[in-house]
C-alpha cells in the first residue's frame, strides 16, 4: 500500500464514503460489517460501515447504521459516477463475535445477522465479491486504498 495519501478518511459506525484518487478510507470493525465497492478502471470506490442488519421500525430518513440503508447510501454515490454496478469489485468485512451470548442465542447474534445481511445484499445486487473476511472473534482494522483498490485487514488480538 502507498505511503502517501492526499486524504485520509476514518469511518465511524454508521458512516460511508465514496472517493477517487489518492485517498485511504479506514475503519475499525467489531460485530459491525463494512462493504467496499471499487472500480478498477476508474480507480474510485468507497466503503460503508453498518452496526445492525436492519431497522426495527419505519423511518423517513436513511441511516448508515443499518445494512440495507448504508448500502443504499453508498449505491447512490456509486451509481452517480455513471458506471454499471457489475463493473465494481466488492469486499465484505467484519462481523466478529466480540460479544458473547450465553446458550448460543441466535436472536441476539448481531454479528451473525450483519454477515447474513451483507451476503444477501451482495447476492441480490449480483456483486462481484472478491473477498470475504467475515466472522471470527477479533476486531479488524480495514483500510481501502482507493487508487489501487487494495484492501488491507489487520486483526486485533
Amino acid at each position: 500500500m502507498q505511503n502517501h495519501a492526499d486524504k485520509e478518511i476514518f469511518l465511524h459506525p454508521g458512516e460511508w464514503a465514496f472517493e477517487a484518487g489518492h485517498v485511504r478510507i479506514s475503519t475499525l470493525l467489531g460485530s459491525c460489517v463494512a462493504i467496499v465497492l471499487w472500480h478498477p478502471q476508474l480507480q474510485l470506490g468507497g466503503m460503508c460501515h453498518y452496526l445492525l442488519a436492519r431497522r426495527n421500525g419505519p423511518s423517513d430518513t436513511l441511516s448508515g447504521r443499518y445494512g440495507e440503508e448504508a448500502m443504499l447510501l453508498l449505491l447512490r454515490a456509486v451509481l452517480g459516477c455513471g458506471r454499471p454496478l457489475h463493473e465494481f469489485q466488492c469486499h465484505l468485512l467484519g462481523g466478529a463475535s466480540v460479544l458473547s451470548h450465553p446458550d448460543g442465542d441466535h436472536q441476539h447474534d448481531v454479528a451473525g445477522h450483519n454477515i447474513e445481511q451483507a451476503r444477501q445484499m451482495a447476492r441480490q445486487l449480483d456483486l462481484q465479491v472478491q473477498t470475504e473476511n467475515l466472522g471470527g472473534a477479533c476486531a479488524r482494522m480495514v483500510v481501502l486504498d482507493v487508487q489501487t483498490g487494495e484492501v488491507r485487514v489487520r486483526l486485533s488480538q
